[in-house]
């Protein structure tokens, strides 16, 4: 069993994904409560892997957290939905999140 032995805590390790990845898709400050921390894991000796989603839809934002409090900017998308779907689950989301959801959809 491996001990985190990291002064970096799992809620920290969120809590910088969330700035990282929002800044790095632009999302307007305001608009940046949308995102939440689906899970934070710590991984391997030196790092954590942070799942960010938004309450409602299925998608999520996959994001290394090092040690070092840095991101990784080769992050992951994954959603299991299809690139025809009419992405009507977005209505409810402010114009710049469905914006990116769509951009990150049409991109896989």
């Amino acid at each position: 069993m491996m001990i985190n032995n990291l002064e970096l805590t799992a809620t920290e390790a969120g809590e910088l994904a969330i700035a990282f990845l929002t800044q790095d898709l632009g999302i307007p400050e305001l608009e940046q409560e949308w995102f939440t921390v689906l899970s934070s894991k710590f991984l391997g000796v030196s790092w954590y892997v942070v799942e960010i989603g938004i309450e409602g839809i299925p998608d999520k934002w996959v994001v290394q957290v090092y040690d070092t409090r840095e991101c990784d900017p080769s992050y992951t998308f994954v959603s299991p939905v299809s690139i025809d779907d009419d992405h009507t689950d977005l209505a409810e989301l402010p114009e710049a999140i469905a914006d990116v959801v769509i951009a990150e959809r049409n991109a896989r």
